[in-house]
């Protein structure tokens, strides 16, 4: 297997008594019970995600079609242009 820089943004929200962590750019969560153990969860199931995506041959494929971009041999998520709540009635 052979080693990949990946620099992924991560989210952590509390629910229902837990801390779930989410990478939204690879459609991968994971919880703990603190935040730091969230942290650690969300980046052994994204180093999972990873190694089996490369067993597979579509990391580059999987990582590009995330909006991921490969800046000096390194994988960058891409960054919001801007961010905001927006609220609305159907």
């Amino acid at each position: 297997m052979r080693y990949v820089k990946i620099s992924v943004r991560i989210e952590i929200f509390k629910e229902e008594g837990v801390f779930v962590a989410l990478s939204s750019g690879l459609n991968v969560s994971s919880f703990g019970e603190t935040i730091d153990d969230a942290k650690k969860s969300i980046k052994e199931a994204i180093e999972v995600f990873v190694e089996e995506c490369q067993e597979k041959g579509t990391l580059e494929e999987v990582l590009e079609e995330s909006g991921f971009s490969k800046i000096n041999n390194c994988w960058i998520s891409r960054k919001p242009i801007a961010a905001e709540n927006l609220a609305f009635s159907v």
